[in-house]
Order: structure tokens, then C-alpha cells, then sequence
């Protein structure tokens, strides 16, 4: 069995090997991250050995909490195992739902606790090559044109992110952060 996941079996939390919990598009826990400086968000394109959507551009991190594990505790887990980034200590910004195909009979149906980590200046960032492939800082405006330019180049959570989500999880920081 490989790693197991909160997911919802017949309406009760239960560990759920990942795979399996895709295959079958069952409601699962999920966090994900947006590290912003001033109005960049930093991305990264998925790498190629990714189970699902490998070469398309996502936020920062994202992925499962293990079981009984925080969503704030995964959030700084992860950037560290896939960004290599640590001492950021994100906030969280909203808990969202979404349900989408991504490919190869796989289905994420997640609640997701978001979070977003504002960071001033440089920062150490050392992608895992298993996880991430690139990286790239690009600005929140300029993201929502490519986004609607080349849609087939992100991952499906990153547009119902940007689509649906965007006031709830950036807020006015972006507007803020772009004055000061």
C-alpha cells in the first residue's frame, strides 16, 4: 500500500491509499500554497515523472496532508520536500472544493485548505527535480492572461483557483502589495 490520505468513505474520514482515492474520485483533504512577493506569484511546472498533469504549471506547492497530519503542518512540509523552501510559515487563506479530471482515469475531488506566504525580497528555493521541473515568478495579472491564452499549460486546480477562488485567497494583499 503507499501513502494514505484523509479521504471520505461512505461520509466517514478514513486513510485512503492516494491512488486509490483518485481512481475512484473520492473526496479528499488536500492543502495548497501561494508564495507571493509583491504582486509575483511563484509557480512551478509539475515534473515529468508526476503520477498526474507532469509538465503543466501549478502554484507553489501543493498536495495531500497525511493522515492526521495538519493542513499547516503539511503546507510547511511541503514547501520544504518539493520547493525546498523553508521558515515560511504560510497563513491560511480559505477551504474550497473542486472536482476535475486530470487524466489517465483520474479524478481529484478535494476540499482544500489554501494558504499564502508573502515573502519580501530574495528567497532560497531548491526545487526536488522529482517533484518540480521549473520554476518561475511571474505577476498575478500577467498569470490571468496566460492562464486564459494558453489554458492547456496549467493544471486544472491552478484555473478553478484563479477562475473561482482568486478574491477569497489573495484578497486585496495583491492590490496592497503593489503600492507599498
Amino acid at each position: 500500500m503507499g501513502i494514505l490520505i484523509p479521504a471520505w468513505v461512505d461520509g466517514e474520514l478514513t486513510p485512503v491509499d492516494k491512488l486509490e482515492a483518485h481512481e475512484k474520485g473520492l473526496r479528499h483533504k488536500a492543502v495548497s500554497v501561494f508564495v507571493v512577493r509583491g504582486t509575483q506569484i511563484l509557480l512551478q511546472r509539475r515534473a515529468m515523472g508526476k503520477y498526474h498533469t507532469p509538465g503543466l504549471w501549478a502554484n507553489t506547492c501543493c498536495t495531500h496532508p497525511d493522515w492526521e497530519e495538519s493542513a499547516s503542518h503539511c503546507a510547511v512540509r511541503r514547501l520544504s520536500e518539493e520547493m525546498g523552501i523553508t521558515g515560511l510559515y504560510p497563513e491560511y487563506r480559505h477551504r474550497l472544493e473542486y472536482h476535475a479530471d486530470v487524466g489517465n482515469g483520474l479524478i481529484e475531488n478535494e476540499v482544500v485548505d489554501v494558504f499564502l506566504a508573502h515573502v519580501r525580497g530574495p528567497l532560497d528555493i531548491e526545487p526536488n527535480p522529482d517533484e518540480v521541473m521549473d520554476i518561475r515568478w511571474v505577476d498575478y495579472h500577467d498569470l490571468l492572461a496566460e492562464v486564459k491564452r494558453h489554458p492547456d499549460r496549467f493544471t486544472p486546480w491552478l484555473k478553478i483557483y484563479l477562475h473561482n477562488h482568486a478574491d477569497t485567497i489573495f484578497g486585496p494583499d495583491l492590490i496592497i502589495s503593489a503600492n507599498s
